[in-house]
Order: structure tokens, then sequence, then C-alpha cells
């Protein structure tokens, strides 16, 4: 008789841990630990609820099957890691908005690509940003994309919660850009069309058209391998405009991941191509 090794998560055996983490990996490069598996579980267990099942292992027994073909990217949405706040790393929006007078002074449209977007407090965080800047002038052309379509719909919707809109937004602008809508807050109108959403997977789809002056991909690039890395800073090196910069998060860098970019010698944590100096 073959015995079927039970982990220690309840109702998940190791055959269906590896099925989910190959899943998310053949999908988005993000790789999960063996010692970081009890985060497959809590990430779905909100999903077997809503879909009356009672383990991980029948959850894969539905995968697997075949018949449910929205069961993947549900899987998918949850899985990704989707932590975000408004304003997030205040000093980097700074150094950001710096950027950008750069490229204005060329008399040119800056045009930024949040990569990674999760449900949208960064590109909104730029938004307001720009919009409440001394002087006007032309608003960047913002992008906003992520792996997940959930995040991406909660993004364009722009509808948070009271926990979510008090992470890193002063009452002022609270006021100034959100309305209150029952229990949470919408973004105004003015403020939803400054940002363009689109569901995007940095490791199979084409990245968006056109160069663009800032890509911002935090906290990304620390959950692939160094592959799919690889091949996302290449695709980003063909996005980039000559003089434009790559941020990462605070805790990734390009060092001994690519030689198509460098630090740059302006801004901390900021990257140009290496063809550009």
């Amino acid at each position: 008789m073959i015995h079927q090794t039970i982990s220690p998560i309840t109702g998940a055996s190791q055959q269906s841990l590896g099925a989910l983490a190959a899943l998310l990996e053949a999908r988005t490069g993000q790789q999960i630990a063996a010692y970081r598996s009890w985060r497959i579980d809590t990430a779905l267990k909100p999903l077997l609820r809503d879909r009356g099942l009672a383990s991980l292992d029948a959850l894969v027994a539905v995968l697997m099957d075949g018949a449910d073909k929205r069961v993947a990217d549900q899987i998918i949405d949850v899985l990704v890691n989707q932590e975000t706040s408004f304003f997030r790393d205040a000093p980097v929006f700074d150094m950001i908005a710096d950027a950008v007078r750069t490229v204005e002074a060329t008399g040119r449209r800056a045009r930024i690509w949040c990569a990674g977007c999760s449900t949208g407090q960064e590109p909104y965080s730029l938004a307001m940003l720009f919009a409440e800047r001394d002087g006007g002038g032309p608003l960047p052309d913002i992008v906003a994309t992520d792996v997940s379509d959930a995040a991406v719909t909660r993004g364009r919707a722009a509808r948070y919660t009271q926990f979510e809109i008090q992470r890193g937004l002063p009452v002022r602008r609270m006021m100034r850009w959100f309305s209150a809508v029952g229990d949470d807050w919408v973004a105004r109108d003015e403020l939803r069309a400054m940002v363009s959403f689109r569901r995007l997977n940095l490791i199979a789809d084409p990245v968006p058209p056109g160069r663009f002056d800032i890509i911002l991909c935090r906290n990304v690039m620390l959950y692939l391998a160094i592959e799919p890395k690889q091949a996302i800073f290449a695709n980003f090196a063909r996005a980039l405009a000559a003089e434009g910069m790559l941020m990462l998060g605070a805790g990734e860098t390009v060092i001994g991941q690519t030689r198509l970019f460098e630090p740059s010698p302006l801004y901390r944590g900021l990257y140009h191509r290496a063809d550009a100096v």
C-alpha cells in the first residue's frame, strides 16, 4: 500500500501543496519555499469557504479536474502577495517627483509604469502627488498593471476600507480625493481618471506600448527565481526611455541579478539602463 504523506497543514497532502506552489510559479514566476507553505493554507481558507470545500486537497481536485476554468485564476489571485499602502516609503515619492521634473524640463509629458500595482494605492499616490504640486503642468501618464485580475478590478473601482484608506493618507488628502460610501471610501472620478489599469503578467505578457520614464516594480522580484527575474529586467530595459529610471523595493537590487541596469548616481535606490551612461 502506498501511504500519502500529509503535511502539518490540515487536509493538505504534500502533493497538493506542491501542485499549488507549482501553479503559482508557472503563472507568475513567484516561488513559495517549503518552510513558508503555511502561507498557502492561510491565503486559501477564504476561497475554500466560498466554494464549500473542506480541504486544500479538495481544492486541488477541482483544479486538476479542469472543468472549472475559474479556479486557477482564483487561486493565483489570493496567493499573490498584495501588501501595499498609500505613499508607502514616503521618500520614494520625493525622488520620483524630482526625476519627473527632469523629464518635464525637456518639454515632454512623463510616463510612469507601476508594475505589480496590487490594489492601486501606489499609482493613486503618484496621481495625488502630481495633481497637488505647485505650478500645475501636465500630469504624467500613469499605467498600473498587476498579474491578479481581482487586484486590478479593485484598483479600477478605487474602493478602500477604513483601514486601507488610513494607511499612509492624512485626513486632508483623504477628504480631498475620496468620498465616504457606507463603511468604505471611494476615489473621486478625477483621481480615477489619472490612472490606467490593466491586467499583465510580467513573465508572460508583452509590456505596455511606448517608452516609460519611470518604472516602479517594488517587492515583486523578492519572490522570483533568477531566470524570470532576468527576463523581466530585459523587458524593463526595452520599455524604459534612454534616460529612464527603474525603482525596486528596499530589499531588492539589480546587483548580481542583471547587467542591464546599474545604480543611479543621482537617486539612491533607483537604477538606470547600463547602456545609457
